[in-house]
């Protein structure tokens, strides 16, 4: 899990990305964004998101502060408030910008927050089944989910699925990658294509990069939180 978490973390990457989000009766909303992702020695990552369009959330941007072995930090500002705020703990369950990505789905997280093992299919298949499991009830809450079986290609490393369940067993979300972009000059990748599944309320939510730069030039200075109002 470490180095298939490593193989996300390499490079500097801007681009332009969409969120889709249907509903179960066929209504669609479509957001852009920016977002600009980099990568440190140590294993961190930094990533500013900033909301281009509609009109209802535009201007609203998070800064996510990735770490390896470490608690995440992350920051919202909301333009209508004219205020920067950060996001608890508590938060990171909740939805991302009403989509059905949680705001713990747009950073790595950290494996040391799990108990990680393989499930008896694991290596089948030429598929790693990996279940993780927060190592207590409080990061259960944190994450918003009772355990989560990451599905791994096993030559490559690279995740194919995840599947989450929540605190009376049932799978009620899976995130399928369905794209990815390799780093220029470098091992690793960019996943370009996200395809989020709710199987409770019939929802979906697709992030897709339409614009990829992954050998950009990109200031230290970028990732503060008072560049969010900006």
């Amino acid at each position: 899990m470490d180095k298939s978490r490593d193989l996300t973390m390499s490079g500097n990457i801007q681009s332009t990305v969409t969120l889709t989000i249907s509903e179960k009766n066929g209504s669609v909303r479509t957001r852009k964004l920016n977002m600009i992702t980099k990568s440190y020695d140590d294993g961190t990552i930094k990533r500013m998101v900033k909301f281009l369009d509609p009109a209802d959330v535009r201007g609203t941007a998070m800064l996510i502060v990735d770490s390896k072995d470490a608690q995440d930090d992350m920051w919202i500002y909301l333009p209508a408030l004219k205020k920067t705020r950060r996001i608890v703990s508590t938060e990171k369950g909740k939805s991302f910008m009403s989509s059905e990505f949680s705001n713990a789905d747009m950073s790595s997280g950290s494996n040391a927050d799990f108990k990680i093992s393989h499930l008896p299919e694991s290596g089948k298949n030429d598929v790693w089944v990996i279940e993780n499991v927060p190592v207590s009830e409080d990061k259960a809450d944190e994450y918003g989910f009772s355990k989560k079986i990451t599905f791994l290609d096993k030559s490559s490393l690279k995740t194919k699925k995840i599947d989450f369940y929540n605190f009376d067993g049932e799978l009620f979300k899976s995130i399928e990658i369905v794209a990815t972009q390799p780093l220029e000059g470098k091992e690793g990748y960019v996943m370009t294509d996200m395809l989020a599944r709710n199987y409770i309320n019939g929802r979906s939510s697709r992030v897709k990069f339409d614009q990829v730069n992954t050998t950009a030039s990109i200031p230290d200075n970028t990732f503060i939180a008072d560049n969010l109002s900006r």
